[in-house]
């Protein structure tokens, strides 16, 4: 068997243990790595730490613990891992001089998310033209996760250089509903009926109180805004609700809700000649 593990690998300098042995390290290392990496998640929870900065910072120190694992597999090789490093930092190097730059903004803007927290996990957001619940902030890019499920994966220099909008940091949320009434119609009585709907809804807060008012006149119609404030887990539930209750209300008391509608004048022209 020891004679074996002498042996040469065919086309390198490396014998059979050498290789053997760089394997298992790599095998246990990579395990090793990985049990670390979540008991360092788990005291950064337990230290308070929200769970978005102990995910980044996890993964960072998991990799560098990968660097040390694919180094200690390099030794057992019999590979002077000071050649290795300088190896290492020259690819880099040349790297960063073809377009990592991107890479390392990226890796400094995840830093800079995890330690700001703009948003956590779970939260609502827009961000770069995109919406979504945010599933996970990595090491180079934000996972967001669209109302229909889609995945949507940001680089984390565009989710820092771009406007944010949360829409679940706070514990409530306004529900904004625009609601057209036909011309002529008793204002007064559309805007006490709409606001007993709102009211009546179940899941509206009553503190800020709820308010219909009168938000401008149409091409079609007088318009009015509805404004209700609910928990933010409940705005998509009251939002379907009051709409709901506005049209069938407004249906049965014979408040129109009119069409978009177009006037044409037709006249006469000096020859015969008619003008639309």
């Amino acid at each position: 068997m020891a004679n074996i593990m002498e042996l040469h690998v065919p086309f390198t300098p490396f014998t059979l243990g050498q290789v053997v042995w760089s394997l298992i390290i790599l095998a246990l290392g990579v395990l090793v790595s990985n049990w670390l990496a979540r008991m360092f998640r788990g005291s950064l929870l337990r230290a308070g730490l929200p769970e978005l900065i102990a995910d980044v910072f996890s993964k960072l120190f998991k990799a560098l613990l990968y660097v040390s694992v694919v180094l200690l597999a390099v030794r057992a090789l019999g590979v002077g891992t000071g050649s290795v490093v300088v190896g290492l930092s020259a690819v880099i190097g040349l790297v960063l001089g073809f377009g990592m730059q991107d890479t390392m903004n990226n890796l400094a803007a995840g830093v800079w998310i995890a330690v700001t927290r703009p948003f956590d996990k779970g939260d609502y957001v827009e961000v770069a033209g995109y919406s979504g619940t945010v599933s996970e902030v990595g090491i180079l890019s934000t996972v967001l996760v669209r109302p229909d499920n889609e995945v949507v994966l940001i680089p984390n220099r565009s989710v820092w250089g771009k406007p944010i909008v949360n829409y679940t940091r706070n514990p409530t949320r306004r529900v904004n509903i625009q609601v057209g009434v036909a011309y002529g119609t008793d204002l007064d009585r559309a805007v006490r009926t709409a606001l007993d709907i709102v009211r009546g809804t179940p899941g509206v807060l009553m503190d800020p109180q709820p308010q219909v008012v009168i938000a401008g006149l149409g091409d079609s119609s007088v318009n009015l805004a509805i404004r209700a404030w609910a928990r933010k887990e409940d705005y998509w539930a009251v939002r379907e609700r009051i709409i709901r209750g506005v049209y069938e209300r407004f249906a049965a008391e014979g408040i129109e809700i009119p069409y978009p509608q177009l006037d044409v004048h037709i006249r006469d022209m000096p020859g015969g000649g008619v003008e639309g």
